[in-house]
């Protein structure tokens, strides 16, 4: 299937009714091995025993991958486990709702749908599953499917060592150890008919780093959102494809620390507007209007492929004649929202024409409510005010600022935001020049992220910063936990103390 054939994709879990098909995506998966499915009285243990454990992704509602696991006490088996032993003869008794590792059991994709990165989805979520369940790791054991080709002249052994250095491809254990999962030991005659890999198998770990040996005492669970900054380049591009393939470059490489957004700057385009530099300004903006419906389809393709929501900066688009500056949150779901810039610069309205938008609203994510305020919109507390009243956790701000005082006005405004609305507020700008596009010459930019300023968080409000005017990315994790104690304990509880006895707020 191709990525932009999907209309959505979800992750849930797996219910007995999904048995026929999933039985059917088994057979498919399994070529090699055509009696290796389970029984729908297996399926139905597993369900009824760990249901948080077994979970499917879906693509436009058809069934694409599986992934089933069980708990056990680790210390129970040796490190020489059989498939047979750690699931107790395919009955699952083994599972332990006290025990400290999750076991995978299986986890497929359909061939149709490989190359879309749903594997990674299902890794990922044993991962953030381990960690919320607070056990100490994941372990299974994974198949060398193409040892067979190699096991006349390389012992088990020596064929990981190889494939380890990169000397032998082998997809599957090559997938695994890119997922984070390292190997520990060579477990021999692990799974009965597994022909292709000689009956061998490869112990994989993973460990989680958050582990904490269980306790008597009350503990709060958090929850904990990592985001993405993109401190742009501008630099010239040739056409749309080069532009588009270092956006790429950049998702990869802030979805390879699993992000859970990635931030666009301001017309990160811009730099497409080079080729129309022969016309007026509001003509040359109009044509790089021309590229944002393209754009927003990669970036949903992107989102899907990488598992990761997308915040496209911003970007001209004309509507009904009129020229505005609006972005679009591409969620890792397949959905697609879209903001607008409502208050636009004196700049901007004389040499481009453009108008403020009309739409404000906080956005659903699978990690919260978030708001977007384009660039000048941070300068106007109203608009976060009203974005904290719906609920908004963490406060995006793409922006674009030629000089350093036009971006101290973005950066003071925007740490404000975060103090007075008792959230985080993020923001990415643009770097570098571009000599051959007019009103768009020169840019200064350090992308940060900004806390309230309390005892749980950093003293001067301030998480992460970039290096100011260097092309690069940051990474941070806010924990969404602190927010909802400052709310009720903080030293100062701005939310909770405005005075609305003497003042209101509403949208129009």
């Amino acid at each position: 299937m191709k990525i932009e054939e999907i209309d959505k994709i979800k992750l849930e879990y797996l219910k007995i009714e999904d048995y026929l098909e999933l039985k059917d995506a088994m057979i498919q998966s399994y070529q090699s091995m055509p009696e290796a499915y389970w029984k729908k009285s297996q399926i139905r243990s597993l369900i009824e025993k760990f249901p948080d454990g077994q979970v499917v992704i879906k693509i436009n509602d058809q069934l694409a991958g599986c992934a089933l696991s069980i708990i056990v006490d680790y210390d129970e088996f040796s490190d020489s486990h059989t498939y047979m032993e750690i699931t107790q003869n395919y009955t699952f008794d083994t599972h332990n709702d006290e025990g400290d590792v999750l076991y995978g059991i299986d986890i497929f994709i359909k061939p149709e749908f490989r190359g879309l990165r749903l594997g990674r989805r299902l890794y990922d979520y044993r991962k953030e599953l381990c960690e919320k369940l607070n056990l100490r790791g994941i372990a299974f054991g994974g198949r060398i499917p193409n040892y067979h080709k190699y096991q006349s002249d390389l012992s088990p052994k020596e064929y990981i060592e190889k494939v380890k250095r990169k000397e032998i491809n082998d997809p599957v254990l090559n997938f695994q150890m890119s997922n984070d999962f390292h190997p520990a030991k060579i477990l021999k005659g692990y799974l009965d008919g597994d022909t292709l890999s000689n009956e061998f198998a490869v112990l994989l770990e993973w460990d989680n780093i958050y582990y904490q040996k269980p306790s008597k005492k009350a503990a709060t669970k958090k929850k904990v959102v990592r985001i993405g900054l993109i401190q742009w380049q501008m630099r010239p591009y040739k056409n749309f494809e080069e532009l588009m393939q270092q956006a790429e470059y950049f998702i990869d490489a802030v979805s390879g620390y699993r992000s859970d957004f990635a931030l666009f700057p301001e017309f990160f385009n811009a730099p497409l507007m080079a080729e129309n530099n022969h016309l007026s300004e509001p003509d040359a903006i109009r044509e790089l209007a021309t590229y944002t419906e393209s754009i927003v389809q990669k970036f949903s393709e992107l989102s899907i492929s990488y598992n990761i929501n997308i915040i496209s900066g911003s970007m001209p688009e004309i509507k009904d004649e009129v020229l505005y500056n609006v972005g679009y949150l591409c969620k890792r779901d397949g959905t697609i929202e879209r903001y607008e810039k409502l208050h636009v610069t004196p700049d901007e309205a004389k040499v481009w024409g453009m108008r403020g938008g009309t739409q404000l609203k906080a956005f659903d994510t699978d990690c919260g409510k978030i708001g977007i305020l384009i660039c000048y919109d941070s300068e106007f507390p109203e608009l976060s005010r009203i974005l904290a009243d719906e609920g908004m956790d963490i406060l995006f701000v793409p922006f674009l600022t030629d000089t350093q005082n036009g971006y101290s006005r973005v950066r003071n405004c925007s740490q404000a935001r975060a103090i007075e609305n008792e959230c985080y507020v993020a923001i990415a700008g643009s770097v570098g020049n571009l000599p051959n596009v007019h009103n768009m010459d020169i840019q200064f930019a350090q992308s940060m992220v900004f806390t309230p300023c309390d005892f749980s968080f950093p003293t001067n409000g301030i998480k992460a910063e970039a290096t100011p005017n260097t092309e690069m990315i940051l990474i941070a994790d806010v924990d969404i936990g602190l927010l909802r104690e400052l709310n009720r304990f903080g030293s100062v509880r701005n939310l909770h103390d405005r005075r609305k006895d003497l003042f209101t707020l509403s949208k129009v």
